[in-house]
């Protein structure tokens, strides 16, 4: 029999599978912050939720409690207050591992059913959550509500299909028969069972807590897992309230809401190494900076683990017909967030002799100042410059900025404070772009986290496909572009940073940028370079979270004249 959850939401998760199989277009959950879709107070109502728990207590009714923790700050300026349960990680650890045997127990269509209930009651709150998401990350409103909100669930719902794809290939059970002389058969019944890992880890990022974590909560709950959830110390409350709602479904379905526990921690006494080789632990989910992350590769020799790391993104101009569009589209995509995407673009390639601009060639020196200024631009409308560039996240990337501008390159373009009207104590500063050349490889062949980019001068494209291609591959990268009027060259390229292991955007130009990834659509991050081991999402993020176990028995042995 169905659970009824499954069967009140079978149609999604259809819809979803659809989607992976095909690669096209769909998203199950609303991106536009209307009240028409989610109901006209839904706003009002979602910010007076995130206000209500400023300066209070996150309560969670979780075992092993003790005491509280907890110093976010907004960089907007505003005071969050909100602590959290300190767990005892032997009491919560203990308490995961005993929920596990019912929820094990309960079933595909059980655990996928009560998946996507939370995923819906995610969605419900998706103002709340914004907000959370928007005080903690620095990401302005509408980025922290697509972002942390639609865009994260429909990645959560990716990794849930893929899971329910993979756990539904092998039948509970089958009668397996054969021929094992002239008029001989042999026959036995065959049980399989999939048993899960264990207890997962998610460790979440400070940028993107909900869009980076619900693929690994999702994919490691629904294949039977319990989920350890441990945030970013500058990032607790998006990720805090997703334990909430996930917890209370559970309780609303009979079944320990301990399978969904937070540990909280705060930068001055991390818990984080603590619990990645603890031997209960036996999945790991990470995001963050690659020293951690190979840290985490290297030593939590008892659990799986999938990384999202750090990368260094690359944009190669070889040649365009027109150089406006190609200007304003890379404006956008280097102010975003302030460069705090790990899709963001760092280095872009230029040859030193300049590009084909339509039937002119333009030197290297327009090619940059045309970047230049459309960056100038699009930040010079101070509206839209606060919600394109959001806020800093950390101080210390404030201190890059000063410290990329220091260290070497001609500064093109400063890196300014911004004022943010809404939040006058808003961190939040311009990009600065620096040119450099291409034997600088100790000033832009390393990540640096922020809005920091450097236009490296090239001996032509071809090199500047191999130094893309280079950086990827030592590196690490996410992403990369190139903008060419050339099927060649294109070609060339597509192969180079293939074989690198990095997606490539093909002269973009519009409403699309080298920063977006779709859901069901798009393979964020390949596994295929040290920007990270994994990819959100695929059949190998989450086939490794359980395992087959069959058990046989003889059923009857038969004597027959036919095959």
């Amino acid at each position: 029999m169905s659970h009824p959850l499954f069967d009140r939401h079978r149609k999604t998760l259809e819809s979803a599978t659809a989607a992976i199989r095909n690669r096209t277009y769909w998203s199950a959950y609303p991106e536009v912050p209307s009240g028409k879709i989610y109901g006209e107070t839904a706003k009002q109502d979602g910010l007076a939720a995130f206000k209500a728990r400023l300066g209070q207590p996150f309560e969670l009714d979780q075992p092993g409690s003790i005491g509280r923790v907890g110093d976010e700050a907004s960089p907007f300026g505003l005071s969050l207050g909100v602590n959290y349960p300190k767990a005892d990680p032997d009491a919560l650890l203990h308490a995961a591992g005993a929920a596990l045997p019912d929820w094990r127990d309960a079933g595909i269509e059980a655990r996928t059913g009560i998946c996507l209930e939370i995923l819906h009651r995610l969605n419900q709150r998706s103002f709340e959550i914004a907000n959370a998401v928007m005080h903690t990350t620095g990401q302005a409103f509408m980025m922290a509500f697509q972002a942390g909100g639609p865009h994260a669930q429909d990645r959560g719902l990716e990794a849930l299909a893929y899971a329910y794809e993979e756990m539904s290939r092998t039948p509970e059970q089958v009668t397996w028969q054969k021929q094992v002389g002239k008029e001989e058969f042999v026959t036995l019944n065959k049980k399989f069972r999939l048993i899960p890992r264990g207890i997962g880890l998610v460790i979440g990022c400070s940028t993107f807590p909900t869009w980076n974590g619900y693929p690994g909560i999702f994919a490691s709950l629904a294949t039977g897992n319990a989920v350890v959830v441990k945030p970013h110390p500058g990032a607790i409350l998006p990720l805090a309230i997703t334990v909430e709602i996930a917890r209370e479904v559970l309780k609303e379905n009979d079944l320990d809401p301990n399978l969904v526990t937070l540990v909280a921690d705060t930068v001055d006494a991390p818990i984080t190494k603590d619990l990645v080789i603890r031997p209960e632990i036996k999945i790991i989910d990470y995001t963050g900076g690659s020293a951690f992350g190979d840290w985490i590769e290297n030593n939590a020799r008892q659990a799986v683990v999938f990384t999202e790391k750090a990368g260094v993104n690359s944009m190669i101009l070889d040649s365009v017909d027109n150089l406006k569009p190609v200007s304003g589209n890379l404006a956008f995509s280097l102010s975003l967030y302030s460069g705090q995407m790990c899709t963001t673009p760092q280095n872009i390639f230029i040859p030193k002799d300049g590009i084909r601009v339509g039937g002119e060639q333009k030197s290297f020196d327009e090619v940059a100042q045309a970047i230049v200024g459309a960056v100038d631009w699009f930040l010079g409308d101070a509206k839209r410059a606060a919600e394109v560039l959001g806020g800093i996240q950390n101080e210390a990337t404030t201190g890059r900025i000063a410290q990329a501008a220091a260290q070497g390159g001609r500064v093109l373009r400063q890196s300014e404070p911004v004022r943010n009207e809404a939040f006058p104590e808003a961190r939040v500063h311009s990009p600065l772009i620096l040119q450099v050349e291409s034997g600088q490889k100790d000033l832009y062949m390393r990540e640096m986290f922020g809005p920091i980019v450097y236009i490296v001068a090239t001996e032509n494209t071809e090199q500047s496909i191999k130094l893309a291609a280079q950086t990827a591959r030592e590196h690490g990268a996410i992403t990369c572009g190139i903008y060419s009027t050339d099927e060649d060259v294109l070609a060339a390229a597509e192969e180079a940073i293939s074989d690198a292991g990095v997606p490539l955007s093909c002269n973009l130009t519009g409403q699309i940028f080298v920063n977006q990834s779709a859901a069901f659509s798009d393979f964020h991050v390949s596994g295929a370079n040290p920007a990270g081991n994994a990819t959100l999402c695929d059949a190998a993020f989450v086939a490794n979270r359980f395992r087959v176990v069959q058990s046989r028995a003889p059923v009857t042995v038969e004597a027959s004249s036919t095959a």
